[in-house]
């Protein structure tokens, strides 16, 4: 049965000359080679800069390492300390070959410390070796669709085929921030974990000055090296709107970061546009005891915003032209289609919200036939 578009809400009234372009205030303006800001939620690119560029991340290579060691591993695993995390270059927990920790308390240092040892550790643990644990860092790229990053190795020391874009890690990032013990994590700043043979724990403080600086900061991850310069994945919540900022290769990596937050909050409000089990229209149904069946959605559907694209959104439902009976509830029968212009596109399934029975001479035939035997039955052995 040919899909059809069976309904059309316009929420302004625009001539067929109409154009749409946003109506924003300046962008951001920061000194980095590339980067995005990110609704994360729905993934909408709200500010882009060589937003596909293949740059290094360095340390914000291990939010991926984290995304792996979370959806892995069991928090209270214990993970032995080899030679070779042990004596990893660059930033540091001063693990101890031999020594045990647990994987949260490796994450902790991961990503407060940004630890490559830690990194090193959580690799040979999960994949036992860096190798086979960065095949999985690209696998997982691949599924998230960050399909122009390339890992190495999971902490993000130099190597000229160890590259992402400001868009990709924006994606792993929001990605990330959907989990909730990630968030938990790069949240946090300061955390606790033991030292072995030394009569003082290690105290982490986390890197990210944003958490200390911004409202509504709740991560992620800074990165350096010589190569890569100064990176961030940052990430802000206000008012029911999660915001990802991602700077490559940019010296005031925070203060360039809190500007482009400050854009996105300031100009982009997300906006409830639909609730769970909302009824969003109707179908026709051939040969049913009604003659169409409504439509519901499962999932709330709120997007980030300008006040002018409030006005400009246009939502389309896609079904088939007609269903035909018998229709079970909760049947999936298209989509819903939010979309601005011609830059942005989101889409929910669409469900049948209740049973419709057929009603056709065959099958009103076999119901006559069902209900004369079970009466039969019924006057033969009644119930005692």
């Amino acid at each position: 049965m040919r899909r059809i578009v069976t309904a059309l809400i316009m929420l302004q009234v625009m001539s067929s000359l109409y154009i749409w372009t946003p109506s924003l205030g300046a962008s951001p303006e920061n000194s980095a080679r590339a980067a995005v800001l990110m609704e994360a939620e729905t993934g909408r690119v709200l500010y882009e800069k060589n937003p596909h560029e293949k740059l290094p991340m360095a340390s914000t290579t291990k939010i991926m390492t984290a995304i792996l060691a979370i959806e892995n591993t069991h928090p209270s695993d214990l993970v032995k300390i080899s030679p070779q995390a042990s004596g990893i270059e660059g930033s540091s927990l001063y693990l101890a070959a031999g020594e045990e920790l647990t994987m949260e308390q490796l994450l902790y240092g991961l990503m407060l410390r940004s630890g490559n040892d830690a990194a090193t550790a959580i690799a040979e643990h999960i994949a036992g070796s860096e190798e086979d644990f960065a095949r999985m860092m690209n696998g997982k790229a691949r599924d998230i669709g960050a399909m122009n990053t390339n890992f190495m190795n999971p902490h993000g020391l130099h190597h000229d085929q160890h590259y992402t874009t400001a868009y990709d890690l924006a994606l792993i990032s929001a990605y990330a921030m959907k989990n909730s013990t990630f968030r938990e994590i790069v949240s946090t700043k300061y955390h606790r974990i033991p030292w072995q043979d030394q009569p003082w724990d290690r105290v982490l403080m986390n890197k990210n000055a944003l958490l200390w600086d911004y409202e509504g900061a709740n991560g992620i991850k800074t990165g350096y090296t010589k190569a890569a310069r100064r990176c961030l994945a940052s990430a802000a919540l206000r008012d029911g709107m999660q915001l990802v900022a991602v700077v490559l290769n940019c010296q005031p990596w925070f203060e360039d970061s809190a500007a482009i937050l400050d854009y996105g909050f300031r100009e982009y409000q997300m906006t409830p546009l639909f609730s769970r089990e909302e009824r969003v229209g109707t179908i026709p149904v051939k040969n049913g005891f009604t003659k169409e069946v409504e439509l519901v959605i499962k999932d709330d559907i709120s997007l980030p915003l300008t006040e002018q694209e409030q006005q400009d959104l246009s939502i389309t439902l896609n079904h088939p032209e007609y269903l035909r009976a018998p229709v079970a509830a909760n049947t999936r029968v298209g989509t819903i289609d939010l979309t601005l212009g011609d830059n942005f596109t989101i889409s929910k399934d669409i469900f049948t919200a209740s049973d419709v029975r057929e009603n056709s001479f065959p099958s009103n035939l076999r119901n006559i036939i069902r209900q004369w035997m079970n009466n039969s039955w019924d006057s033969l052995f009644p119930s005692p």
